[in-house]
């Protein structure tokens, strides 16, 4: 892996001289890295951290993967044996380190892309990078992360809270908690994870705020990953999947309206593509179940010390985690291209670059309920078949 500084621009090469620049060294950068390889395109990688996999490296100790080891492998290489089903957050770096090696892939780090503009002649793409640099790319693969911009509510009285709040990207593990009271804000799959850790890390309370009651998963029935059912979920009408995940959530997973968490109204299905991934039970049915972990509602704002929620119920925990998702962060780098939606999501993804950026490709934008890691690899061997094309 280079860890060189690339060069300031000066006379611009010839289209075909160019290499095609992947933005990120994350699972999504260096698998459509490789991909463009193996077509027999150089792909330079542009990573701003010192190392690859800089996201992996910030998650919280207990962190796996809520896919299974056989299908996140990404595109030239498996993951080994030893990692078990439920790759661990350290084996997943180990895996992108070992990647980029293996591989022998074209890495620069400690290089940040700030803007991203089309190159003045037309024929490709010009990247405004850290120290000045100005990079002239055949095509651009953008990956910097679906979880790339910590997200806090601007809760009112946020600022008078006596007590300790981090975003869930603070969080490691649950030593510094123990033997206190800990509301834990949002209830995807890291809040539920995180509130699990607390519970058997010592804290003495644990309370989880929901504001939209999520549907639960077993992470496997019987060997049968979850993940699986979600492949073969992606191939069906949406109001298919909604009708047959309702009987299956009910023989699976207990009712725990008593207790806070009543079903969902909307479907699973409906609910994946307005977004919302089901979360992955990693133990918190049975905390809940058990009232090891409180159920409470929503966080509406701050007042004098305490925490006011949707109910009007005032608490006062010693800390409040925040699981309260991420932004992509990409508007500072392609907004003024006008590629991305009113939410800030790319208007293309994989191969399918916006109609009015062509050469401008995005991977890893999207939560699939296939897998992440099984979604960037299919999306890269389809990005580099276009790039090749285009270059041809």
């Amino acid at each position: 892996m280079a860890d060189s500084t690339a060069r300031p621009r000066a006379a611009a090469p010839r289209p075909s001289d160019r290499p095609v620049y992947v933005i990120g060294g994350g699972p999504g950068g260096l698998a459509a890295a490789y991909a463009l390889r193996a077509r027999g395109v150089r792909a330079v990688v542009l990573e701003r951290s010192d190392r690859v996999g800089a996201s992996w490296r910030g998650h919280y100790d207990r962190l796996r993967l809520h896919t299974t080891r056989r299908l996140s492998a990404l595109p030239g290489l498996s993951m080994p044996r030893s990692f078990g089903r439920w790759v661990a957050r350290d084996n997943v770096v180990r895996y992108l380190e070992k990647y980029a090696e293996h591989h022998e892939l074209e890495i620069v780090t400690g290089v940040e892309v700030h803007r991203v503009d089309r190159d003045p002649d037309g024929e490709g793409w010009l990247l405004h990078a850290t120290g000045g640099r100005e990079l002239s790319g055949a095509a651009v693969v953008i990956a910097t992360g679906y979880n790339h911009t910590p997200y806090l509510p601007s809760w009112p009285g946020r600022e008078s809270f006596a007590g300790e709040l981090r975003h869930a990207s603070e969080y490691r593990a649950p030593g510094p908690y123990a033997g206190r009271d800990v509301l834990v804000v949002g209830v995807g799959n890291t809040g539920a994870e995180i509130a699990v850790d607390l519970l058997e890390g010592g804290a003495a309370r644990v309370r989880l705020a929901v504001r939209t009651v999520p549907h639960i998963v077993r992470r496997s029935t019987a060997g049968w990953p979850a993940q699986a059912t979600g492949i073969i979920c992606r191939r069906l009408p949406v109001r298919v999947v909604d009708r047959l995940a309702r009987p299956l959530a009910r023989i699976s997973v207990p009712d725990l309206s008593a207790q806070g968490l009543p079903r969902p109204e909307t479907g699973l299905y409906s609910r994946v593509r307005e977004g919302a991934i089901p979360v992955q039970d990693v133990g918190l049915i049975d905390a809940v179940r058990r009232g090891r972990v409180e159920i409470v509602a929503a966080v509406e704002s701050f007042e004098d010390g305490k925490v006011v929620l949707a109910d009007g119920t005032r608490i006062e925990p010693d800390a409040v985690v925040a699981a309260t998702g991420y932004r992509r962060g990409l508007e500072h780098l392609v907004g003024h291209l006008d590629v991305l939606d009113a939410g800030g999501h790319p208007l293309g993804h994989g191969s399918r670059a916006p109609k009015n950026a062509p050469g401008l490709f995005f991977t890893g934008f999207t939560n699939p309920i296939s897998g992440m890691f099984r979604e960037m690899a299919i999306d890269a061997g389809r990005i580099a078949r276009a790039v090749a094309g285009t270059l041809r």
